[in-house]
């Protein structure tokens, strides 16, 4: 192997990140001490091995794994390239890094790979109180790093995305991350709150604020000084409340319910919804000037069929999560993966979750199958009564077609109807989980319920 010079070797210590030299076969040349230290090894057993054995514990280069490659890229192109990737540190434990990839020649002009490697965080980083935040996909990944950024700002948070992709997970990562991690997190549902009772939610009351009340209470805005208050559901908030929410957020000030004293508050707003505010704020249901206060920074989260590639490790993670208090601990099948990494997830991970909790509760012999993971009621229950008609076709033969107009001819209230009927009957009732299976919000679902006469 061809030994550097000594330009190339003072510019391997320039860089404060873990920067390596590698040449046209993969194999690096020259790494700086932070390399070193970054993966435990030595710079004697570092030099001479190729840069996937070193950072990805693979065998092949990570283009052959389905990652973008910067070592490809630079030499294909003779440009810098970036990216972020799953890389392994000196314990083996995987972490996220964003790695910028540079060409570099020598004075005989032979072309190197530059690569600085930033970490941006490890797994064990983003766990929260029931679930973390898995995954390896380019979607993921550039999620991860932008919600790594944004925990450093101070300003206010949009975080944007379907029902079901992990808002609150995010919104608990932004507040580990920012420097208001030893202060309070707290979370309200704005769909979950009757309208009378949200200024008491947020700001507390005073006693004898309002018949029966017989104590003080403290609101949200106190219980989180300090700290991060986020705002779920926000695109539920009730207009009549919007423009009180709007001043403490600007002014930092507010009052019980029942009280005279200004007290004064300092959290950081982290908003999330799935619904469109400003279309809303164009109709006239939401303040364009609150919008513009909580949406300092606005993040869209991916849904989970936007990186398919994160169910397997996902699931797998879910699944230690759900068999952590004593159940047998469960292993998916081939085919059971494959059958998930096929759906699209309308509920994304919180469907995922359930599915799997079904699924865990249906095994036998501690082996999820194909046949175990239940993706919908209504699916299902079309399945079985097709199968049904066809086992009654030699005395029926027109019971398959009968099915079929049954449903088609169906007056969809109906249909809806018994598709939610099913849904709470799957959940035990919770209809947060079915409100986020349908892509609506709690306080819609109720409507539903009251409207179909649904308990």
């Amino acid at each position: 192997m061809k030994k550097l010079g000594p330009e190339l070797n003072s510019l391997l210590e320039v860089h404060a990140h873990p920067f390596v030299l590698i040449d046209a076969n993969y194999r690096i040349v020259g790494a700086n001490q932070a390399y070193c230290d970054n993966y435990g090894m030595a710079r004697e057993q570092i030099v001479g091995q190729r840069c996937h054995e070193v950072s990805h514990r693979s065998a092949v280069p990570c283009h052959q794994n389905g990652e973008d490659c910067p070592h490809q890229a630079v030499f294909s192109s003779g440009k810098e390239h970036e990216v972020i990737h799953t890389h392994f540190d000196r314990h083996h434990r995987p972490e996220y890094a964003r790695i910028k990839g540079y060409p570099i020649f020598d004075e005989a002009d032979v072309r190197y790979l530059g690569e600085a490697v930033m970490p941006i965080v490890s797994p064990d980083e983003m766990n929260c109180d029931e679930m973390r935040m898995v995954g390896s996909s380019p979607a993921f990944l550039h999620c991860v790093e932008m919600l790594s950024m944004t925990a450093q700002s101070e300003a206010s948070v949009l975080l944007l995305g379907e029902s079901g992709v992990g808002k609150e997970l995010a919104a608990q990562y932004l507040h580990k991350r920012s420097r208001r991690r030893d202060k309070p997190f707290v979370a309200i549902n704005c769909a979950a709150i009757a309208e009378t009772m949200f200024e008491d939610e947020l700001f507390g009351h005073e006693r004898g604020a309002f018949t029966g009340c017989i104590g003080r209470k403290q609101g949200l805005f106190e219980l989180a000084n300090g700290g991060t208050l986020l705002l779920d559901e926000a695109g539920e908030i009730p207009l009549a409340m919007q423009a009180k929410l709007l001043r403490v957020l600007e002014s930092g000030e507010f009052r019980r319910v029942g009280g005279t004293e200004t007290l004064r508050t300092d959290v950081r707003i982290v908003a999330a919804t799935n619904r469109n505010l400003l279309e809303m704020a164009e109709s006239g249901q939401y303040r364009l000037d609150l919008y513009y206060r909580i949406a300092g920074i606005d993040l869209r989260l991916p849904s989970l069929r936007e990186r398919r590639s994160d169910i397997p490790a996902l699931a797998e993670a879910m699944l230690k999560r759900i068999t952590a208090s004593g159940t047998p601990r469960c292993k998916l099948t081939d085919d059971a993966i494959a059958k998930l990494t096929q759906y699209d997830f309308p509920g994304n991970v919180r469907e995922l979750r359930n599915i799997l909790l079904k699924a865990v509760a249906m095994c036998r012999h501690s082996v999820i199958s194909a046949d175990n993971i239940v993706l919908g009621r209504q699916a299902a229950e079309t399945d079985r009564r097709l199968a049904t008609a066809e086992q009654a076709a030699p005395v029926l033969p027109q019971a398959v077609s009968d099915v079929h107009q049954a449903v088609s001819g169906m007056p969809i209230a109906e249909l809806e109807a018994r598709y939610i009927a099913d849904l709470l009957q799957i959940h035990h009732g919770h209809r947060r989980n079915v409100a986020d299976i349908l892509g609506i919000s709690e306080r819609t679902l109720y409507r539903k319920l009251k409207l179909y006469n649904l308990s």
